[in-house]
């Protein structure tokens, strides 16, 4: 019974075991909460940035779906000019097409109904001038054909950069095939000037 407690207590372990027990750590008096000090937690400092873009800027949100819908409505626009301008081009493209087409089928005619019917002469020597294309050209015949010519019982037909000189008759229906190429055709009752207001009698 001489040992003291303090003895008593070290022989037994029971004081090693209480210093050996850890301690819980200090908090001056604070109670620590949960999630405290965590970025994009409600007690991070006032200075954190909120999750987001890199920059800190938050998530785009609905005030930038008219800026969208504005683009949007950019690119419908071009492609509904786009598709206006091909349909243009292939409407002209068609027209052309359709306008050589008919081009040709007129010049075949023409040259059907020309065929073995020109009156010109190879010994002709009086040169008959008339306006056509804008310019003033000529055709040779005989004293016999410029009297005819004048009078209106002959024409002219322009076929393939040549003058063809033929009857009133096939000219009136070349005429209906193409007036185009009609290149002379004196109204009767105008004997001694043609319906360009070249003088028969001009001699170059």
């Amino acid at each position: 019974m001489g040992d003291s407690l303090r003895d008593q207590l070290l022989k037994s372990g029971i004081v090693k075991q209480v210093r050996d027990e850890p301690r819980p750590p200090q908090t001056h008096g604070k109670t620590a909460r949960p999630g405290a000090g965590k970025s994009g937690g409600k007690g991070g400092k006032p200075g954190d940035r909120p999750a987001g873009r890199p920059d800190g800027r938050p998530h785009a949100r609905s005030n930038d779906r008219p800026r969208d819908q504005a683009e949007i409505d950019l690119a419908r626009a071009y492609a509904i000019r786009a598709q206006a301008e091909a349909a243009e081009r292939k409407r002209a493209e068609h027209e052309a097409a359709e306008q050589a087409r008919i081009k040709r089928e007129r010049k075949a005619q023409v040259q059907q109904l020309l065929e073995g019917r020109a009156l010109n002469k190879a010994d002709a020597d009086q040169a008959r001038h008339f306006e056509y294309g804008g310019k003033i050209r000529r055709i040779y015949v005989d004293a016999a054909q410029l009297v005819s010519l004048n009078a209106g019982e002959l024409g002219v037909i322009q076929q393939s950069g040549r003058y063809v000189l033929v009857t009133r008759e096939l000219a009136e229906q070349v005429r209906a095939i193409d007036a185009g190429v009609v290149a002379l055709l004196v109204s009767p009752g105008e004997a001694g000037e043609s319906d360009d207001g070249v003088p028969a009698d001009l001699i170059w």
